[in-house]
């Protein structure tokens, strides 16, 4: 096993095999331990051999985004724009909750790569080839915005409730008197504790509900001939 060990950390480095280290490095440690240090010492290499295939760490977390964003199923040919434009996304969805640490990342990027432009524009050429409108197209992926990834920004954060069942109730009790609606809706199901929009809330059912609302509406927009010029 050691020699095994030894083996695949003397194999010849190359671009491809740093990214994919730190990658799994962010995986199972966390993207804060990620350090130029760290990876090397992962590798079994100094750290300047690092900088042979990646310029600095700004550089390497974009590689990272490519890797993970390379993941993502290709398009489906011979499907619609609707069924396309969604197992995209999906597929998005899937990868990114593989890699917790890419969606941060992504969002920290200033300058999208071109892995991740090809994907944008795959999911753009979609709606057009679907028949919709540059100015439709443009307004959708506003409103798509990080759905496209797979992710959403939640409005509620979850927050752990307490295990004593009677401080869990007592908290419901203060949250009902002083914010009713609230507390209507989030007392409303049995939550799952493992769900980050609350603990009553199944992710992956809230996210398709949300991605097939908008894909339902931007289909009847384009059904109407809507343009941003005549809203009405």
């Amino acid at each position: 096993m050691v020699q095994q060990v030894d083996g695949a950390r003397r194999a010849p480095l190359n671009r491809d095999r740093v990214l994919r280290a730190a990658v799994a490095l962010a995986d199972n440690a966390g993207i804060e331990t990620l350090s130029m240090r760290n990876l090397a010492q992962e590798l079994g290499v100094v750290p300047m051999a690092l900088y042979k295939h990646v310029a600095n760490k700004e550089q390497l977390l974009d590689g990272m985004v490519d890797v993970v964003v390379g993941e993502i199923d290709p398009p489906v040919s011979g499907t619609d724009w609707k069924v396309g434009i969604r197992q995209r996304i999906l597929s998005a969805r899937k990868v990114l909750l593989q890699h917790p640490w890419a969606s941060r990342v992504i969002e920290s990027r200033p300058q999208p790569t071109p892995v991740v432009l090809d994907y944008l524009n795959s999911i753009v050429g979609m709606f057009r080839a679907g028949g919709f409108s540059v100015d439709l197209t443009h307004h959708v992926m506003h409103v798509l915005g990080s759905r496209v990834w797979g992710f959403t920004q939640e409005l509620f954060p979850a927050s752990p409730l307490p295990a004593d069942p009677e401080k869990q109730e007592a908290m419901f009790h203060e949250m009902a008197g002083r914010y009713p609606h609230i507390a209507e809706i989030a007392m409303a199901a049995a939550h799952d504790e493992a769900s980050v929009v609350g603990h009553s809330c199944d992710d992956q059912f809230e996210f398709e509900f949300a991605v097939d609302l908008l894909l339902d509406g931007f289909e009847r927009l384009h059904e109407q001939g809507w343009t941003s010029t005549n809203r009405s």
